[in-house]
């Protein structure tokens, strides 16, 4: 294992924590008798340019600095490598640290696990859901979720938990079930009128939102949640459960596992860890120990 660390930094996540949390990581890897190489980027392709190149310089670790959006571009970097991803979670959603029971807005404790764990070969192998060339850690989100994403995303005036849930009463005035056609595991595609399906990795999305409670991270399978058609007031019953995952009980809820799931839908846009991944229809695939994570511990959720 080198000795050269490479801190991954989005300087403008959690509205400026990334920058402020890269020095108490850097510290605490260097005290650790880590040397520190720092790599911002001047937009996301070149940031991960940038991180491709130090993984494939044989860095010792690509610690990822900022939110779920910071992590999702590390896993492009690192997925399919043996190069582990160190988490330092100081976004406004933190899904992915969440899940793995990382520190969140912690830098410090976060730079100290991360150093722990290299220096004690404590690495944890995770699955990765696959679409394409893109790679996924936590949830893939598609129909009211998605659209609900699409609108937190616009609401540059406010953040965390209390910006979705703002988000899902605009999105309940435009509210219509979607009909999908699913298919699971390279079977039949059937048709589903849903209001959401999500496919998870991870067990949460939108800053704490336990969609697929159940997930876990190194099964090498998807939990898929299918969230019924209902009226809006089934749904604005359902989903306050979502934040402690007994949603999943209610019989409007079904849960599939599955290795791929197919979908598609006219007219639904998919995101991945946050991030807009795209037009249905797409395909999505479960790879068993894609990638490395530095000191994650095995429970889902928080």
């Amino acid at each position: 294992m080198t000795s050269e660390i490479t801190l991954f930094v989005n300087p403008t996540a959690g509205r400026g924590r990334g920058a402020h949390a890269a020095q108490p990581a850097a510290s605490a890897l260097r005290d650790a008798g880590f040397s520190v190489r720092t790599v911002l980027g001047e937009d996301a392709d070149d940031a991960l340019r940038r991180a491709r190149e130090a993984v494939a310089g044989g860095t010792g670790a690509l610690i990822a600095v900022g939110g779920d959006g910071m992590m999702s571009l590390a896993l492009q970097a690192v997925a399919g490598t043996l190069t582990p991803l160190g988490v330092v979670a100081v976004g406004t959603g933190n899904d992915f640290a969440r899940a793995l029971g990382m520190p969140i807005r912690d830098p410090a404790a976060a730079g100290q696990l991360a150093a722990e764990a290299l220096k004690g070969d404590a690495v944890r192998e995770i699955d990765l859901g696959r679409v394409g060339e893109r790679w996924f850690g936590s949830v893939l989100a598609s129909g009211f979720d998605s659209r609900v994403n699409d609108r937190g995303n616009r609401m540059r005036w406010v953040g965390g938990r209390f910006k979705y849930d703002l988000a899902i009463l605009a999105e309940l005035a435009a509210f219509k079930p979607i009909t999908y056609r699913m298919g699971l595991d390279g079977g039949p595609f059937r048709e589903v009128e849903a209001t959401l399906i999500a496919v998870g990795n991870g067990s949460t999305y939108g800053g704490g939102m336990r969609i697929c409670a159940d997930a876990v991270m190194d099964d090498g399978l998807f939990d898929v949640t299918v969230v019924g058609d209902c009226s809006r007031a089934t749904l604005l019953k359902v989903f306050p459960k979502v934040y402690k995952g007994t949603h999943l009980g209610h019989p409007a809820v079904t849960v599939h596992r599955v290795s791929s799931i197919a979908l598609e839908a006219v007219g639904v846009t998919a995101y991945a860890d946050g991030e807009p991944l795209g037009a249905l229809p797409l395909t999505a695939t479960c790879v068993p120990g894609a990638a490395r994570v530095l000191g994650a511990s095995r429970t889902t959720g928080d």
